[in-house]
């Protein structure tokens, strides 16, 4: 299994300091960070986590399974069991017919691997209760394929389908198989779409050191060492085809004309971005990164939830290139305990940040545990009420204070009495009412009489759902906001109520 060496950042020729930069200014732009690990020249000098995530929480990685799906089939070419010039119809006959669109039919794998589909956005998204890979043959095309780069997720997602039917396996099983000294770890798994297909456009879930080891095995194209990190290339094991890797690698297709960040202008390879760098990305939406840059034997792994925040992906790239990247020294620089120390203590005690800002409003003891009627609404909520507390309740805290100040949002969902806890000044955890998902939640007040509560989803579906509460003389305006990819559609919307 692939092992890391820890080493201080000085022997690698970067300053602790530069590090603890890094981690403050994103902690300044309030990027909600679940985790960082840095491994530059073969050694892994930073690892945080924040809690409540730690090294062996499984995490949403979304579309860095394309970059996954890439590997496989580059693997299933070296196998013979494609070529990459096929078209994708000659393996999906049960979808074709004489209606089948001309560009569709001349469609393949190379134009799937590039996003140069004949689609112009994700196919199944169009009716997501429809065979999710059918839809890839079904919806008309918009322009010939091989032409243009359009992103598209269906592609990848049929893309693993055919990993699946070729592998005979669901495609994160194969992967485990042929890349086994890696060392994935056993618990990562794909989540499936309704017909039962892996998801390789969005559905890994893994840890954060699963995708520091791939990212290694793309920087070393394909090799990993028998033993130790640094050997002789006789000592090294070849599991994917180094001229497949340099190929995904590349900057095979421009992207400037779709690029929304700075970041994504810079081309794509198969299923991996380039960086304006020189080096490439395997990217996931939310901030879930493996940012490769060869010329300085350099690897950032980020996880985080950037959703809903505009610019928050970019905001990860300029920190990391302007306080890590351009401060590399050639050589290793002299050993500093203090700033080693601060950097120990900080990666430690890394936590995600409860709200800031007005913890306390005169109207709170006025509407404490007052129950308001809803009016008939879609969401099918019908009462709702706030309950502030200052003493230790039975939920996780990731506060030190012995007694928290939080709170209790109760409302009836779906007829179910339901509650989700949160922390002024504080996080609160527990399990989000109706999915059973783990949250982490706090509050502020934005006026007197509007309260704001934001809950992190810290499982395997990435995301936040959001509160704005303002109390009348004896009625309460609700404004929900999800912003998550699938789920908790019920907390969308308004709702209005009277004591």
């Amino acid at each position: 299994m692939l092992t890391f060496e820890t080493s201080s950042p000085e022997s690698t020729g970067l300053s602790s300091q530069c590090i603890i930069n890094f981690i403050h200014r994103l902690q300044k732009k309030q990027i909600p960070m679940h985790s960082i690990l840095l491994l530059h020249r073969d050694k892994l000098i930073a690892e945080g986590y924040y809690a409540p995530y730690t090294a062996d929480t499984m995490h949403r990685m979304f579309s860095i399974s394309k970059s996954f799906t890439s590997i496989a089939i580059g693997l299933l070419e070296a196998e013979g069991q494609l070529s990459l010039s096929d078209k994708i119809c000659d393996y999906f006959p049960e979808y074709v017919s004489e209606n089948t669109h001309p560009w569709i039919l001349e469609m393949t794998i190379q134009d799937m691997l590039m996003m140069r589909t004949c689609h112009a956005a994700t196919t199944y998204k169009i009716n997501m209760q429809t065979d999710w890979v059918e839809s890839f043959f079904k919806v008309s095309p918009t322009h010939p394929a091989g032409r243009l780069f359009h992103y598209d997720t269906s592609s990848a997602h049929t893309l693993c389908a055919l990993v699946e039917k070729l592998a005979k396996t669901d495609m994160l099983s194969y992967l485990k198989k042929k890349l086994e000294p890696l060392g994935f770890s056993k618990e990562s798994y794909m989540l499936k779409d309704p017909f039962g297909v892996s998801m390789g456009g969005s559905g890994l879930v893994a840890k954060p050191l699963d995708i520091l080891k791939f990212g290694y095995l793309l920087m070393h194209e394909g090799t990993i060492p028998v033993s130790g990190i640094s050997c002789d290339e006789a000592d090294k094991i070849r599991l994917v085809p180094t001229e497949y890797i340099r190929k995904a690698t590349a900057n095979l297709t421009p992207t400037m004309m779709t690029a929304p960040l700075p970041s994504e202008a810079c081309g794509y390879g198969y299923q991996i971005w380039r960086n304006e760098r020189g080096g490439y990305v395997c990217y996931g939406m939310g901030g879930q990164f493996v940012i490769c840059l060869p010329e300085h034997d350099l690897i950032c792994v980020t996880t985080a939830d950037t959703q809903g925040m505009a610019g928050g992906n970019q905001l990860i790239y300029d920190a990391f290139y302007e306080e890590i990247l351009d401060n590399i020294a050639p050589d290793a620089l002299p050993e500093d305990a203090q700033a080693g120390q601060e950097l120990a203590e900080l990666s430690h005690n890394l936590a995600l940040a409860p709200l800031n800002g007005t913890m306390d409003s005169p109207l709170a003891e006025t509407i404490n545990g007052k129950e308001y009627l809803l009016l008939e609404n879609a969401n099918d909520f019908s009462k709702i009420s706030i309950e502030f507390q200052t003493t230790p309740n039975d939920n996780q805290s990731l506060s030190a204070a012995i007694s928290p100040q939080h709170g209790t949002l109760h409302f009836t969902l779906h007829g179910k009495e339901c509650e989700l806890h949160f922390g002024l000044g504080n996080l609160q955890c527990g399990n989000f009412p109706i999915y059973k998902m783990r949250y982490a939640a706090s509050a502020k007040w934005l006026s007197e009489n509007t309260l704001y509560i934001r809950a992190h989803i810290i499982d395997e579906y990435v995301g936040s759902v959001r509160f704005e509460l303002t109390f009348g003389d004896n009625d309460v305006t609700v404004f929900m906001k999800k912003i998550e990819e699938s789920l908790f559609s019920e907390f969308n919307g308004h709702l209005y109520g009277r004591g």
